[in-house]
């Protein structure tokens, strides 16, 4: 047991001062004015500094110089969350994208027996495609979008427990498909989507609840006549989704408008890829057989098109903080609180609170992530 005294405590409803966090073992025990911390309770010291829950990356292909699709491992997932801590992520959803079934059954076991180990670190793996449409593709490799086939259908139901999403285009998928897999629980989210208004709103009422990488890979709204998938989303009130706020995927005012709209169903995403957290000078990795340069912060293939992101969470909240202009409690809480609402973990993840995973992520006035506790393991990151 021990306390962590003296910080600025945001709690995910409030910011408290002169408070102590009491943590034993893996969780958060009490939440108390410092007075009242008995005595023999050893002590650690943050020095004003700001201390939230930890991260939530609802979106992670990759991070720390690894990609996930390269190699769906335990040794991937623990280098990708080695790299997390030094941004606050204490918790993500590592991303496969469009691949062939062999590979997304074994992504699949991988994620399983990890989360047997380390079920806080991982809530499950989101599978990217491959059920999407080709006109909005991105970088995915085209040769390997696909309709599922009932056989697959079947196993990614088996296996609800440790797929917390799937991204798909509702328009290319049978709506039977699409309410079997909501009826085993696991999250669809519409993306690399060419869907009329019509489609989306289709797909929503047999089960979609998530919208993945907003305004990014998907028919845009603002059009008079047809509102399109962004219009869609905005059109109903049940509908979470995350967004990429580096900058460069969607322009700030863009994001002042989802927030309008959304409020606390809309989650912040890196979408992130090998250069996120790698160490310097690294310019170039392989994602699914398209080599992506890494330019001027930005992601992207030889024809320009946008590769992922090099984008960290405490990057992502200081930009919506400077950027966007959110308060820094709602940037907090589209870090953590909101994407744990997104995936059911809010009774244990993305608050400060007794009962709740010791899971936080300490950042001084800079933005610069000092130390994380992760699942009650206190351990300072260098910088």
């Amino acid at each position: 047991m021990f306390a962590l005294c003296n910080g600025l405590i945001h709690t995910g409803s409030d910011t408290l001062v002169d408070h102590a966090i009491v943590i034993e073992a893996d969780t958060i025990t009490a939440l108390l004015p410092q007075t009242d911390l008995p005595a023999d309770c050893p002590r650690m010291d943050l020095h004003g500094r700001h201390i939230t829950a930890g991260f939530i990356d609802l979106q992670l292909n990759g991070c720390g110089g690894v990609m996930f699709n390269d190699a769906p491992n335990s040794l991937t997932l623990d280098a990708m969350h080695t790299a997390n801590l030094k941004s606050g992520t204490t918790s993500f959803l590592p991303t496969l994208i469009t691949s062939p079934d062999q590979d997304i059954q074994s992504a699949v076991l991988t994620v399983r027996h990890y989360m047997q180990c380390h079920a806080h670190r991982v809530p499950g793996v989101h599978l990217e495609g491959p059920y999407t449409n080709k006109l909005r593709k991105g970088i995915h490799p085209v040769e390997q979008i696909r309709r599922p086939s009932d056989a697959m259908i079947a196993f990614l139901c088996e296996h609800a427990d440790c797929i917390a999403k799937i991204t798909l285009a509702p328009e290319k998928n049978r709506p039977e498909h699409l309410r079997q897999l909501r009826d085993a629980g696991i999250l669809l989210s519409i993306g690399h989507s060419a869907a009329s208004y019509a489609e989306a709103m289709a797909g929503f009422d047999n089960g979609i609840r998530f919208a993945t990488h907003l305004y990014n890979a998907m028919t845009p709204t603002l059009n008079g006549r047809e509102p399109g998938i962004v219009g869609a989303i905005y059109d109903r009130d049940d509908i979470y989704a995350g967004i990429i706020v580096d900058g460069h995927h969607v322009h700030p005012a863009n994001v002042r408008l989802a927030h309008r709209v959304l409020g606390e169903r809309l989650c912040l995403v890196t979408d992130a890829t090998a250069p996120a957290g790698a160490p310097d000078g690294f310019t170039q990795f392989d994602f699914c057989g398209s080599t992506v340069y890494y330019r001027d912060g930005q992601c992207v293939d030889r024809h320009g098109t946008l590769g992922g992101s090099a984008l960290t969470m405490i990057e992502g909240v200081a930009n919506l903080v400077k950027m966007v202009g959110l308060t820094l409690d709602e940037a907090l809480r589209m870090a953590s609180l909101y994407p744990a609402k997104a995936i059911n973990c809010a009774d244990r993840l993305g608050r400060i609170a007794p009962g709740f995973i010791a899971n936080l992520a300490i950042f001084d006035d800079d933005f610069n992530v000092l130390a994380t506790v992760d699942q009650g393991h206190y351990a300072e990151q260098g910088q």
